[in-house]
């Protein structure tokens, strides 16, 4: 029902000079979405306020409402276009006005974690990048399209915000980190298993992929706490019951999923991203996760479960390094450490990681893969073969363990789909139910195995993948898909240089 809608709003954002790539199109569509979200908001809640002989309290002043500013209607219901602005007048009245307005709130809110804060902390950090206010006022009334008041139509627009993300993920060299298969985290929420009740973190969120994964596997109702009483039922998606309780929803609302992001640009889409799944007011702060100390941990920052995919190859200041016990300026070794202090004696974690993390042989690789075995129980090592996340030639593992017991014994798999894998032939779920099914017992097969602590170099602590079976199978790759990823890659060479000329 909304795809026509979303793909009207890139058509606009193509004609703008000032958006280039997916990733502009994304963000801007995003800040138009947010108020519209928070529009419905508003309006729903009070409502429900009137039903109930109540007075509600706006959030936003009169002339900053979406139903004010933007899409003024008529009696007839449809956007009253002599009382509309556009052209110059709404382009600056959006930058000059809304924006230092909306930017305020953060100053105001009681804390961090109000959705005024939220609002604050979002339009200080974005820019409207749409330089025509005409283009401005055609895209407001595609997004005025929008409706955001069944459970049905939150989960249509969900899907076709990921479906955004997932083609940021193939914009340009940076646009990768901004999208994990999802699949593969999908995965990962299921061998973690979180319960109701579980406090779940991701400090280096991104798009929040993992969050709102976990959002769903638990709204779903396929993991509770043992022996909870489920009166009360719910209704979930689309009017299906869920089996959780007023309390357990108001749990995953409010105390449940936490994370922290860095950049302005992900730090809103995943605000946005949450949103869309059912989370009003996400707990997302926008911090540079490996400055916080350390030292300071204390029991009551801990969590229950940490689901990341932090980015590596990146540098952090000799000041950041400081911060930690095995110094490196290597991104993902030091948010290994982060998550390893953050979790809760008998947490569990899942993250992904460099493959070249489990045999590096200098002294910060050696030390972390120490650490880890003696402090947290490694119990299962993914290995996901070239091509998991597209557009990155790196070869990733994904380590689960627990905190508290050391480790004892390693069960491997090796993610064998017997394909090549690309954009044009990506992970899905299927390529990962058997690694699900024998995780479970740890069983061997072809595939999996398992390694003795014991038997493990002492002195290098080497963790390599290493199949007793034959090694790693070599996948062939047919002719079909060699075409096919050639084609693609023209497809993202055209659309380069066409960017590339429209900024010339």
């Amino acid at each position: 029902m909304f795809e026509q809608t979303f793909k009207n709003i890139d058509d606009v954002l193509r004609k703008e000079a000032g958006c280039a790539s997916e990733l502009d199109y994304t963000e801007q569509s995003s800040w138009l979405l947010f108020l519209k979200y928070l529009d419905a908001l508003e309006h729903s809640k009070a409502m429900e306020a009137e039903l109930e002989g109540k007075k509600y309290t706006w959030l936003l002043d009169k002339p900053y409402r979406w139903e004010t500013w933007a899409a003024p209607k008529g009696k007839d219901g449809k956007i009253d276009h002599n009382a509309a602005m556009t052209g110059d007048d709404l382009r600056d009245f959006v930058n000059q006005t809304l924006f230092p307005y909306l930017h305020r709130f953060k100053e105001k809110a009681d804390n961090s974690k109000t959705l005024e804060y939220k609002i604050g902390e979002i339009f200080g950090e974005i820019k409207n990048k749409i330089q025509s206010g005409y283009n401005l006022r055609d895209i407001i009334e595609h997004i005025d399209e929008l409706r955001f008041g069944s459970q049905a139509e939150k989960h249509e627009l969900s899907h076709l915000y990921e479906a955004k993300i997932k083609n940021m993920g193939n914009a340009g060299r940076n646009g990768g980190e901004y999208y994990t298969p999802r699949p593969l985290i999908r995965a990962m929420v299921q061998v973690v298993n979180p319960k109701i009740g579980e406090t779940i973190y991701d400090g280096a969120c991104g798009s929040a992929g993992f969050l709102c994964e976990a959002f769903d596997y638990l709204r779903s109702g396929r993991s509770t706490a043992p022996g909870s009483v489920r009166p009360e039922p719910v209704e979930g998606l689309n009017g299906a019951p869920t089996g959780l309780t007023t309390r357990d929803l108001k749990t995953l609302q409010e105390s449940t999923f936490y994370g922290i992001e860095k950049k302005s640009l992900a730090y809103v889409i995943a605000i946005m991203n949450m949103i869309l799944h059912g989370i009003e007011a996400p707990n997302i702060a926008h911090a540079n996760t490996l400055a916080l100390n350390l030292a300071d941990v204390q029991d009551k920052d801990r969590f229950d479960i940490v689901l990341a995919n932090p980015p590596f190859g990146g540098k952090e200041r000799k000041e950041v390094q400081q911060n930690f016990p095995i110094k490196t300026g290597e991104t993902a070794f030091l948010f290994l450490q982060h998550f390893i202090k953050f979790l809760k004696a008998g947490g569990r974690g899942a993250i992904v990681i460099k493959n070249t993390f489990l045999s590096n042989t200098d002294n910060a690789s050696v030390s972390l893969r120490k650490h880890l075995l003696e402090s947290c129980n490694l119990h299962t090592v993914l290995d996901c073969p070239g091509g998991t996340f597209q557009g990155a030639g790196v070869k990733t593992v994904v380590l689960f363990f627990e905190k508290g017991a050391p480790t004892r014994k390693v069960w491997y798999y090796q993610l064998e789909p017997g394909r090549n894998m690309g954009k044009t032939n990506p992970l899905n779920d299927a390529d990962l139910a058997e690694f699900i099914a024998l995780q479970k017992t740890c069983a061997d097969s072809p595939k999996s195995w398992s390694v003795d602590v014991a038997s493990i170099d002492p002195a290098t602590f080497d963790l390599s993948v290493k199949n007793p079976d034959g090694g790693e199978a070599v996948v062939h790759r047919s002719p079909q898909d060699i075409m096919d990823e050639i084609a693609a890659l023209d497809a993202e060479g055209a659309e380069v240089l066409g960017n590339i000329r429209a900024l010339l």
